[in-house]
């Protein structure tokens, strides 16, 4: 797993903490996205 990181932060040129947390704040999005189309279709 951390050499598919390292992979994605060269192709990238960010750093593996950057790659983390852009995968942290698209998975949180998706969640509260998720979350909010649930509540809406109550």
């Amino acid at each position: 797993m951390l050499n598919e990181l390292d992979k994605m932060a060269k192709k990238l040129n960010i750093t593996r903490q950057a790659v983390i947390t852009m995968m942290l704040r698209r998975a949180l999005d998706e969640h509260y996205l998720a979350k909010k189309q649930i509540k809406s279709e109550i």
